[in-house]
């Protein structure tokens, strides 16, 4: 099959297991997730948002998973289409456990628009401000 601009396009199949994956992400289902990322699906995979498995994690609260996708070489400042880092998915959202694994698998505080600094002074995630500060300091 090829798409509208000569590429090839995914099959059946192949989109639905990019589905398949990007819910488990969502979902915390790492024992559905992490084996099929191990037999070389792409870790970094997007959805048509711009949202990656790390991103899905993280924004659903899911710290050990996100721990486990960034163990495994997440790019965990990759941004969605509307310029969000996992980071500032997880300061909108609340989870200080997330941010803690992110900040220490090297996430930069300061990336996409609004950043997760920005993020986290806004909703006023004053535990997640400290730990970006405690990296800082």
């Amino acid at each position: 099959m090829t798409s509208h601009d000569g590429a090839d396009a995914p099959d059946d199949d192949a989109i639905d297991l990019a589905h398949a994956l990007l819910d488990a992400a969502r979902n915390g289902d790492a024992a559905f997730l992490l084996p099929v990322l191990d037999q070389g699906a792409p870790i970094d995979l997007r959805a048509a948002d711009g949202n990656s498995p790390l991103m899905l994690a993280a924004y659903h609260g899911h710290t050990a998973l996100v721990r486990e996708l960034a163990a495994r070489g997440a790019d965990v400042d990759l941004l969605n289409e509307r310029g969000q880092s996992p980071l500032a998915g997880a300061a909108f959202k609340g989870f200080p456990e997330v941010a803690r694994v992110l900040l220490e698998a090297g996430a930069d505080p300061d990336v996409g628009a609004p950043s997760a600094r920005e993020t986290a002074q806004y909703f006023q995630r004053e535990e997640i401000s400290a730990l970006i500060a405690q990296r800082e300091g």
